[in-house]
């Protein structure tokens, strides 16, 4: 019988370091759910868990190994995103935007269509849970704005000096790489050192994402969601991408 802990609203997650992989032929899978209970979301990321599941299944709550993630350094800006990305400052119609609009982002995340992934997962549960996290200060969007229209951008958790990339989406060929490119000179600049990816995509591989040992992540999470030192302010703009000219 599986020993996948069935979670109500106040009961704890397992720990992933103590009790990683309860069902051996699920790897990954923590815990599961009826709902994502108030409190609950915030929790699960401080413990390295994320919530990802179809609208047909109850919540599935993940610590996967590895564990996928960006170190802000090792971001590959090629020279065709260059060209881009300068392009993209130059133009006065353009702008980075930070947590202006969360709902146009993250439904822009969950409608689009991706290669290495459905839209599906972002389901209306998921969507009130990030935009409550949102109101707390621990979701952030960051938007690409080109003509008055909205082409690309992410969205994304933190706490302390720990980043957790959830999704991102283009209208417009490039504008999620603009996006993460912006993200990433954000955390360079406060010395943030690992944006969480979660799961292994060609995609992510592409722009410099590794996968690490599980207990590496969980090791660095917990140096990183206590460094209370660092002043994350949310309010950057496209002058952070001059880093990568």
């Amino acid at each position: 019988m599986s020993q996948i802990a069935w979670l109500g609203p106040q009961d704890p997650f397992p720990n992933p370091l103590l009790e990683a992989d309860p069902d051996p032929s699920v790897p990954g899978l923590i815990a599961v759910s009826e709902h994502i209970y108030p409190g609950q979301l915030a929790r699960a990321y401080q413990q390295g868990i994320f919530p990802w599941y179809s609208d047909n299944q109850p919540i599935l709550w993940w610590s996967p190994d590895p564990r996928m993630v960006l170190k802000p350094q090792e971001f590959k800006c090629s020279d065709s995103l260059r060209k881009i990305i300068r392009s993209f400052c130059q133009d006065s119609q353009s702008q980075i935007v930070v947590d202006d609009d969360f709902g146009a982002v993250i439904r822009s995340c969950a409608t689009s269509s991706r290669k290495d992934q459905d839209g599906t997962w972002i389901t209306h549960e998921i969507i009130d849970a990030y935009t409550a996290l949102h109101e707390q200060g621990n979701a952030h969007s960051i938007a690409v704005i080109e003509d008055g229209q909205l082409t690309g951008g992410l969205y994304c958790v933190s706490f302390g000096g720990m980043v957790f990339g959830e999704s991102m989406f283009s209208h417009k060929t490039n504008a999620s790489k603009i996006a993460l490119a912006a993200l990433s000179a954000w955390c360079l600049s406060l010395d943030i050192r690992m944006i969480d990816c979660q799961q292994e995509t060609a995609h992510l591989l592409s722009l410099g994402a590794a996968p690490i040992p599980r207990q590496a992540f969980l090791e660095q999470l917990q140096i990183s969601i206590n460094q209370t030192n660092i002043e994350q302010s949310w309010t950057f703009n496209k002058t952070i991408l001059l880093h990568w000219l």
